[in-house]
């Protein structure tokens, strides 16, 4: 048996009733996108800016909230949510219309924690600011979208930034009381099972509070895609990823907590793995092999 703390755990640990999250959509956009760094985004990347489940940005944040609770009430009864700012880049505006969209999801009775999503180069002073004073408030996550510390890998998926932006930015959540959680695909172009684990190492080295780890999907209208059908770039197999998570997994002690085992890509847009379009098989088979004795 393999020892880990699942996210689910955790929330229920520290709550003590079930803890549902709620993808919301502020209507951000990104600096790989609007042409601050890049105008195509990272490679791997949807339209939607991994935001395929979130919220309607037309509505509200109180609107989106409400909307997801409704989605999810056959499953939860008595419990809470985290408001989690998903798509695009969620620190990428001006502080002032920040501080309006995050206020209005702390303010909601049923929120125990404000997650926001967003790159390590898009942390500046002001935004930590306010981060820390909501974090008094109730407890904020910062989700850094690192994805790999090889800086050839780094170029080729176009992420746009150094991995000393990641160091930094890390360390001053840290200072400032905020929980980090770090985002890792697994299945990256050119990375070995040995690469992967490095950077699963890192990230724990860094001091991360949580960890996900995510397949690599290919999706449609990516320039992933595009690369896959040339031929170019080959997915995980089904047995590979399995093995590939559980050597992952030993390497991550039970205080960082791993708040995901793979992803599912919106099957409207999904090309491959195919096989990941099943995700309750995927994680059944995961847990299965994680608690195996």
């Amino acid at each position: 048996m393999i020892s880990y703390t699942s996210l689910n755990s955790y929330l229920k640990a520290t709550f003590g009733c079930k803890v549902y999250k709620i993808a919301l959509n502020g209507g951000f956009t990104c600096p790989n996108r609007d042409g601050t760094k890049d105008d195509r985004g990272c490679i791997f990347c949807s339209l939607g800016g991994s935001g395929e489940f979130a919220g309607d940005p037309a509505l509200g944040i109180t609107e989106q909230i409400e909307q997801g609770k409704k989605l999810v009430g056959d499953k939860i009864k008595d419990g809470k949510f985290i408001a989690y700012f998903q798509a695009f880049t969620n620190t990428y505006a001006p502080v002032d219309r920040l501080r309006e969209l995050y206020e209005e999801a702390i303010r909601h009775p049923d929120i125990v924690i404000l997650s926001i999503a967003t790159r390590p180069d898009c942390l500046p002073e002001e935004v930590l600011d306010l981060l820390e004073e909501l974090n008094r408030t109730k407890p904020v996550w910062i989700e850094l979208g690192l994805q790999t510390i090889h800086e050839r890998t780094a170029e080729y998926i176009r992420r746009g930034y150094p991995l000393s932006d990641y160091d930094r930015a890390a360390r001053e959540l840290q200072q400032r009381g905020i929980q980090v959680i770090t985002h890792v695909i697994l299945g990256l172009p050119g990375e070995t099972t040995e690469d992967i684990k490095e950077t699963v190492s890192y990230v724990v080295n860094s001091g991360a509070n949580g960890i996900k780890l995510q397949l690599l999907h290919i999706l449609e209208g990516t320039d992933l895609a595009e690369e896959y059908r040339l031929g170019k770039v080959k997915v995980l197999e089904f047995e590979e990823y399995i093995e590939l998570v559980k050597e992952c997994v030993a390497l991550i002690p039970p205080e960082v907590v791993i708040h995901r085992l793979t992803g599912d890509g919106d099957k409207k847009i999904l090309i491959a793995p195919e096989w990941s379009a099943n995700k309750k098989k995927v994680l059944n088979r995961l847990r299965q092999e994680l608690n195996k004795t």
